[in-house]
């Protein structure tokens, strides 16, 4: 046996981090060798491949050809994590601190809050990574490999360059490899370029221009990509990491995770909270020791009045309200890895979307059939909306029924593509999608490939290639003689047919007449559709051996093929929904430019069609707004700047590579947009993980770009991040409600305090009494306005400024009002009770009064501006439950003997109730009122604008 020998200078090239310079570069040195070179860089034969011993060698010195797995967070980490927000370390610095002081209470109550903050986020973002990992999918188990000779099955881990592979159409390829031999070789390369057609490959060295991406690079084959068509054998040039699929994998493990808005927010407030509890705590002592009084007893009031000014269920009120508008999104097919992604969603103000796949369906289809009408002439079928090619047809269109038939049936004879039922009982395609199109429009006609073929037996092919571009194949007529059929390029199809079929019979095909199909030809071409012609010739007897000089001459025109992947039937819809609510949706592909141009003008996208310059500059000219097209050699001509300035008004950009989509995320970020960015493939990996948000494709997405995003749709539904959209605005919206009232009830709590403690009045409540009301008052119902239903109008506002603090608007104002009202009528009648009667009696009074007026407050904070009374009284049955239940508990304090012992209350009298009720209905008058003045200065500022 014949062992190989010689150096394996990929040993030498090979680094042991993955390589820093370009990929392209660095396929492009072995597209470019010819065979004898190529063998002996990789130390391979071409007959016997590897030996086992070499194998196992190289195996141990690249490692196995699989991508690193991501690291997984164990529960631990991932509670951990959550206790990173400023807002829950300020809450345990006060439990250590109320801890030292010896306050167990507090201590306790605090460690509770923070544990089950902590606990719910956990979970949630586990449950989260058990969702993904189901949809996991293994992207390439085997692969055939000669190995000393021999063509054996082996895991495709184990694959190391230099390895000799087999392929053919349905496989998945295993690794990056350069093409030996390839015979009508076609690839879906949609995961990593985003190119929605099948490439034709060769086996030639390549030649020519350096090429602007792996797409050109026409003789290797790439990881992860699927063959639609034809066989051949390709040695191995790289595996794992150092595929092009895993540079884009490493590529996104080196792009940071951005904050989310909300997050950056909740800091701010953290922060703000923090800094307003250390100068109340500074501020109280400083005053209580110049009054004479105990630095013990004045550090122990000034904690109170620190805890009073945190809420301590703010961390878990907020969490509970994402999580569950999470579970409103997994009820929609969104997984949302993190809790603070769907309110992200809610903020976006650009969604940068991916074509094959996300808005059109990656299914090609035929969309327009052209045949001969009686004269010759060109006559359209055309695809309506929600309706079968052809099915029914329409009364001008049903004299063609029998063209249309011969067309297809001719097409689908010369098709290596069948049609299989799917589990769902569905036809699918199995082989070159585009054959696969012409099997299913013909069925949609009545017809049966199957049939068509056990009817016409092939006898004989001629296989497409990139030269002739059309393949042939013979049949043996069921009623005698011979029946050529061929498919391929309109343009050199149509010189080879002298006659043309039309329903009156055989006329002649004369230049005039070619000349206008070929017309029709450019005109489908315009659309973006990719146009197919159909001939036939019959024999009287057999044309003898299969030669294309014999064959493909004197030829039958039947008829021309549009063919594109539709648009999805919700997508048109969803970009106008986006519209409506002030969002811009960019296209960004790797399809050509008519393509892309053609796509987005279904889509409203783009007005008109915009005519190519090859300039960036005239791209940037065209028109108004959102009417510009640029490509990705363009893009690559434009400096930062520049780019920053065309991101502004160019909505469409094609032939991009994975690096041009993340340079178009960072210029819209750079101009202040929040960027969602949608995607299924590898090649949208480093964007999706770039992006404020990534939203993965669960179906057709790679476990690579699932693992860069924040949210995975599992119907792969465009429609479900519009959606998505309005949930995140919904959540926002009813956050802000929930801080509003707990900041508003806060600042109630420290003004009574403050100044109780200022007039020399000691404080009006107790520890205990401060913990109750935060957790257990204030939370249920912060937690309740968390489930308010949406506001009607939530869909035709534009989105906020992400820059815009939680407070913009009428809140501060107008929580700040309430606040202090509120806190001013607790210290009225707390200072009432303390003239009239006990220490004891006026804490109750001042409990009852601030207790109560929150839950009075509650409602107030269902809405910042809208009255009250213009807000259905029963849309939120949740807040009428946790008021209920909060008034409960409140009265049971009060009423209770040995919770007043517990919480040091005293009984009160049917007059203070009375005293009490009234301080309530000021609240509400109050809160009224103040929202009241707010509408008129604004309608003021508006009339006077």
């Amino acid at each position: 046996m014949k062992r190989q020998q010689g150096t394996d200078p990929t040993r030498a090239e090979a680094p042991a981090e993955p390589a820093p310079p370009s990929v392209v570069d660095e396929l492009t040195a072995y597209a470019r060798l010819d065979a004898p070179a190529l063998f002996e860089r990789l130390g391979t034969s071409p007959d016997l491949g590897l030996d086992e011993a070499e194998a196992r060698s190289r195996l141990r010195r690249y490692g196995a050809n699989a991508l690193p797995e991501p690291r997984e967070r164990g529960f631990a980490r991932l509670f951990l994590d959550q206790l990173r927000e400023p807002l829950v370390l300020i809450l345990l610095a006060a439990a250590l601190l109320s801890a030292l002081l010896r306050e167990w209470v507090d201590t306790a109550v605090i460690a509770v809050v923070v544990l089950l903050n902590g606990l719910i986020g956990a979970s949630q973002e586990q449950s989260a990574a058990a969702a993904l990992a189901a949809l996991r999918r293994m992207t390439a188990p085997t692969a055939r490999v000669c190995r000393a000779g021999r063509l054996r099955t082996v895991p495709s881990s184990q694959l190391v360059p230099g390895d000799l592979i087999h392929v053919e159409a349905g496989d998945r390829v295993p690794a990056d490899a350069r093409l030996i031999e390839a015979t009508a070789l076609r690839v879906n390369e949609a995961p990593l370029t985003g190119e929605s057609l099948p490439v034709e490959k060769q086996a030639a060295p390549l030649t020519g221009p350096p090429p602007e991406g792996v797409g050109d690079l026409v003789n290797l084959l790439f990881s992860g990509t699927t063959l639609t068509y034809g066989n051949g054998r390709a040695v191995v040039v790289a595996t794992g990491s150092r595929t092009a699929f895993g540079r884009l994998a490493g590529l996104v493990a080196r792009e940071p995770e951005e904050r989310t808005p909300l997050q950056r927010r909740m800091a701010e407030v953290g922060r703000t909270l923090g800094a307003a509890a250390g100068f109340l705590v500074a501020l109280v002592l400083a005053a209580g020791l110049l009054r004479g009084l105990g630095w013990l007893e004045m550090l122990l009031t000034a904690v109170s009045l620190a805890v009073a000014a945190i809420p301590e269920g703010l961390p878990a009120v907020v969490t509970v309200v994402l999580a569950l508008g999470v579970r409103r999104m997994a009820e929609r097919n969104a997984i949302v890895r993190r809790l603070a992604a769907v309110e992200t969603l809610g903020t976006a103000t650009v969604i940068v979307s991916d074509k094959t796949g996300t808005l059109t369906q990656n299914r090609m289809t035929v969309q327009q059939l052209l045949v001969p009408d009686p004269e010759g002439r060109p006559a359209g079928v055309h695809r309506r909306e929600s309706e079968r090619l052809g099915h029914p047809l329409s009364p001008g269109e049903e004299a063609l029924r029998e063209p249309v038939r011969r067309l297809l049936s001719a097409a689908c004879l010369a098709s290596d593509a069948r049609l299989e039922r799917g589990e769902d009982g569905m036809p699918e395609v199995v082989g070159d999608p585009t054959e696969g199109a012409l099997l299913l429009a013909a069925a949609e006609n009545g017809l049966d490939p199957a049939r068509l073929l056990s009817r016409w037996p092939r006898e004989g092919a001629l296989p497409f290639d990139s030269d002739r571009k059309r393949m042939t194949t013979l049949h043996r007529d069921p009623e005698g003689g011979w029946r050529t059929l061929t498919k391929g390029a309109p343009d050199l199809l149509l010189p080879l047919c002298d006659r043309i079929r039309t329903p009156s019979g055989l006329l002649p095909l004369d230049e005039p007449e070619r000349a206008r199909w070929l017309e029709a030809n450019r005109r489908l071409a315009r659309q973006a559709l990719r146009v197919l012609a159909v001939a036939e010739r019959v024999w009287s007897h057999s044309p003898g051996p299969m030669e294309a000089e014999q064959v493909e001459r004197g030829l039958v025109f039947l008829g021309l093929v549009g063919m594109a992947d539709p648009l999805r039937p919700e997508a048109r819809e969803s970009v106008r929904l986006a519209q409506r609510a002030g969002i811009r949706t960019l296209l960004v592909t790797g399809d050509h430019a008519a393509t892309a141009a053609a796509i987005s003008r279904q889509l409203g996208l783009l007005e008109e069609e915009p005519a190519r310059s090859g300039r960036a500059e005239t791209a940037l000219s065209r028109g108004g707004t959102g009417s510009g097209l640029l490509t990705g050699r363009e893009v690559e001509e434009l400096d930062d700047d520049a780019l920053a300035e065309a991101v502004g008004r160019v909505r469409v950009y094609a032939r991009v590579s994975p690096e041009h989509k993340l340079r178009i995320v960072r210029a819209l970020q750079a101009r202040g947009e929040v960027v969602a960015v949608t995607g299924d493939g590898v090649n949208d990996a480093p964007a999706l993980r770039g992006a404020d948000i990534g939203c993965a494709m669960g179906r057709t997405g790679t476990d690579v770009a699932r693992e860069a995003s924040d949210m995975v749709l599992v119907d792969d539904n465009y429609a479900t991040i519009v959606e998505a959209v309005r949930q995140g605005r919904v959540i926002y919206a009813n956050i802000r409600k929930s801080i509003y009232y707990l900041l508003s009830c806060n600042v109630g709590e420290i003004t009574a305090i403050f100044l109780a403690i200022l007039f020399g009045l000691g404080s009006p409540l107790t520890p205990v009494q401060i913990l109750w009301l935060n957790l257990v008052t204030d939370s249920l119902p912060a937690l309740a306005l968390g489930m308010e239903p949406p506001e009607p109008d939530v869909m035709d506002r534009p989105p906020r400024d992400p820059r815009e603090s939680l407070f913009a608007g009428s809140m501060a104002p107008l929580l700040l009002v309430q606040g202090v009202g509120l806190g001013l009528l607790a210290l009225g009648v707390f200072a009432w009770g303390h003239a009239t009667g006990s220490v004891e009696r006026a804490e109750s009074l001042a409990f009852a009064t601030l207790a109560f007026g929150q839950l009075v407050q509650s409602f107030n904070a269902r809405s910042i501006e809208q009255s009250l009374f213009r807000l259905a009284p029963l849309a939120n049955r949740s807040l009428l439950g946790a008021v209920g239940l909060s008034a409960l508990l409140g009265l049971a304090i009060l009423l209770q003997p040995w919770l007043r012992w517990l919480f040091g209350t005293a009984a009160l009298s049917p007059g203070d109730w009375a005293v009490v009720l009234l301080a309530l209905v000021l609240v509400l008058l109050l809160g009224e009122g103040g929202k009241a003045v707010l509408r008129a200065v604004r309608a003021l500022r508006g009339g006077a604008g």
